[in-house]
């Protein structure tokens, strides 16, 4: 959304300060970070989750490269409908948290 109107407030430098340093571990800038609240938004920080996301790719992409070989007749899976159903329920998830987290 376009920033388009300045809006300004006095406050205590020691809750500037505190609103900078919550905003930074959020990964928002101040504005960001001060509209969401102010809007009844929850802001969610979740460590590590890009790293999670990057092994999820690289799950699917391994997932997908075994779907295409068994299709193939080049390997037999026994169980893959168990393990795509499970990848499946953890993109799910972390789609929820990954909403949860919009601004």
């Amino acid at each position: 959304m376009k920033k388009d109107t300045k809006f300004s407030t006095r406050m205590a430098s020691e809750d500037r300060e505190a609103i900078k340093e919550l905003a930074k571990q959020s990964g928002m800038s101040m504005s960001d970070y001060v509209t969401a609240c102010c809007s009844g938004k929850q802001v969610v920080v979740i460590d590590g989750l890009k790293d999670v996301l990057k092994d999820l790719k690289s799950i699917g992409r391994n997932l997908n490269h075994l779907v295409t070989l068994a299709h193939m007749g080049r390997v037999t899976v026994i169980d893959l409908e168990s393990v795509r159903q499970t990848f499946s329920e953890l993109c799910a998830a972390v789609r929820l948290i990954l909403e949860r987290k919009q601004w």
